[in-house]
């Protein structure tokens, strides 16, 4: 599991730190759900990741 930085808490950090919660427990699945998930995660850190031009 991702652990965030006591020094950073921006709006970006959190992003970040909510899309990489999706795979939390990813060990408790079967793995064909893994695929869903890593895509999931995937299309939150690319939409989170898009917005770092405007920080």
């Amino acid at each position: 599991m991702y652990v965030q930085p006591e020094h950073e808490d921006s709006w970006m950090t959190r992003e970040i730190d909510a899309a990489l919660a999706g795979l939390d427990g990813l060990d408790q699945l079967e793995p064909a759900e893994h695929v869903g998930r890593f895509d999931a995660v995937h299309s939150a850190l690319t939409e989170a990741l898009s917005g770092i031009d405007k920080v």
